[in-house]
C-alpha cells in the first residue's frame, strides 16, 4: 500500500481508502460489511471514510463496530456533516453550528472513537455564514474531536474562502472530496489547480464511475442482476447517466489497454485518478471482501504517459469537464 501526505499537512494517508456510502447498513449484510472492512485491513488500507448520512447513522454504527479491535492510531477515520440525520427539523441539517456541533457529538457515538481524523463539511451551505462554520470546525479541532478539517464537492472560490478563514482561524483545511474518474473530470479546470495553490488534496469517491468502468454493463445488452444499476435503494439513480450507448462502448475500448498492463479494469480506472498528484487517495466501496483486495492493488501501479493519453483518446468526449457542475453539487436551500 502506498500512503500519502493529505494537503499541506503532516497527515499521510492510503491511497485507497475504504468507504461505506450505498453500502454498509444498506446494500450489504452486516457480517459482509465487517468482512469487507477486515479485508481492507489486511490490504494496507488504513484510512476509512463515511458520513452520518449514510444509511441515515447505520453506515457510521457499522464502521465503528469493525474498527473496535483496531489500534485506534493505526487507523485514519474520515466522516462528514451536513446531511440531515434526524426528523429533518429546521436545524436537523447545514453546517450551522447547531447542527456541526450536534452532529459531531452523535458521529463519535456511533463510531466508538473519542476523535476523528478528518471531519468534513459533507456540501457547501449556502444558508449559513461561512464564518460560523469555520469558527465551529475550528472549536472542534481545540476540542481534539477532529484532527484535521476537509470539504466535499466544494467549488474552487468556496475552497478559497474557505481556507482563507481556517488560516485566520488557525486550523487547517487539507483536503476535498469530489467526483473523479475517468468520465467526470470537472475538477480538473478550476478546483484542481486552486486545491494545489492552497495546500488542498482530493480525496475522490467513485473512481470507477459507480461501477461502468469495470466493463461489465455492456452496449446494447440488459442490465446485469444484482449491479448497481439494478438497485432501488439509490443505486440505480447514481449510475443510470453513464448507460449511454457510446459511453459503454468507449468503456468496452479499455478491456485491451487493462488486459496488456496485466490488471483489471477497476485497477485501470482507480490507477488512473491516482496518477493525478493532487489525489491523496482513491475511496473505493465493495459488497464483497474479494473486491476490496482486488481494487487495493491499483495503490501499486504505475501508468506510463502513452497509456493516459490512448485512455484519453479512447475516452474522448463522453466524458464530462464542464467545472460549472461542481456548483449543482451543493443544494440552494437546506433541506428540512
Amino acid at each position: 500500500m502506498e500512503f500519502r501526505y493529505l494537503g499541506n499537512s503532516g497527515l499521510k494517508v492510503s491511497a485507497i481508502t475504504y468507504g461505506n456510502w450505498l453500502t454498509h447498513g444498506s446494500q450489504v449484510e452486516n457480517t459482509t460489511a465487517l468482512a469487507c472492512v477486515k479485508a481492507a485491513i489486511e490490504s494496507g488500507i488504513t484510512s476509512f471514510d463515511t458520513a452520518d448520512v449514510y444509511a441515515n447513522t447505520m453506515a457510521e454504527k457499522v464502521l465503528g463496530r469493525a474498527l473496535k479491535n483496531e489500534r485506534r492510531e493505526s487507523v485514519e477515520i474520515f466522516t462528514k456533516v451536513f446531511g440531515p440525520t434526524g426528523p429533518k427539523g429546521p436545524n436537523d441539517s447545514g453546517l450551522s453550528r447547531k447542527h456541526i456541533v450536534e452532529s459531531m457529538n452523535g458521529s463519535l457515538k456511533r463510531l466508538r472513537t473519542d476523535y476523528v481524523d478528518l471531519y468534513q463539511a459533507h456540501r457547501y451551505d449556502h444558508e449559513t455564514p461561512l464564518e460560523e462554520t469555520m469558527q465551529a470546525f475550528a472549536d472542534l479541532v481545540r476540542q481534539g474531536k477532529a484532527l484535521y478539517i476537509g470539504v466535499s464537492e466544494w467549488t474552487a472560490e468556496q475552497l478559497r474562502a474557505g481556507h482563507a478563514l481556517a488560516t485566520d482561524l488557525g486550523i487547517q483545511l487539507i483536503s476535498n472530496q469530489p467526483q473523479y474518474s475517468m468520465l467526470w473530470r470537472v475538477i480538473e479546470a478550476e478546483v484542481e489547480p486552486t486545491s494545489r495553490e492552497l495546500g488542498i488534496s482530493q480525496i475522490v469517491w467513485s473512481p470507477i464511475a459507480q461501477g461502468v468502468l469495470t466493463g461489465k454493463y455492456k452496449p446494447g445488452a440488459a442490465l446485469p442482476p444484482g449491479t448497481r444499476a439494478t438497485d432501488d435503494k439509490g443505486g440505480a439513480d447514481m449510475v443510470k447517466r453513464w448507460l449511454r450507448d457510446d459511453v459503454l462502448e468507449a468503456v468496452q475500448e479499455l478491456e485491451p489497454i487493462a488486459r496488456d498492463l496485466e490488471i483489471d479494469m477497476a485497477q485501470l480506472a482507480i490507477a488512473w485518478v491516482l496518477r493525478n498528484s493532487n489525489v491523496a487517495s482513491a475511496i473505493i466501496g465493495a459488497s464483497r471482501p474479494e473486491q476490496v483486495t482486488s481494487n487495493a492493488l491499483a495503490a501499486g501501479v504505475t501508468l506510463p504517459d502513452e497509456v493516459v493519453s490512448l485512455i484519453d483518446s479512447v475516452i474522448g468526449d463522453v466524458a464530462e469537464y464542464d467545472p460549472s457542475l461542481t456548483k449543482t453539487q451543493s443544494p440552494a436551500t437546506r433541506e428540512t
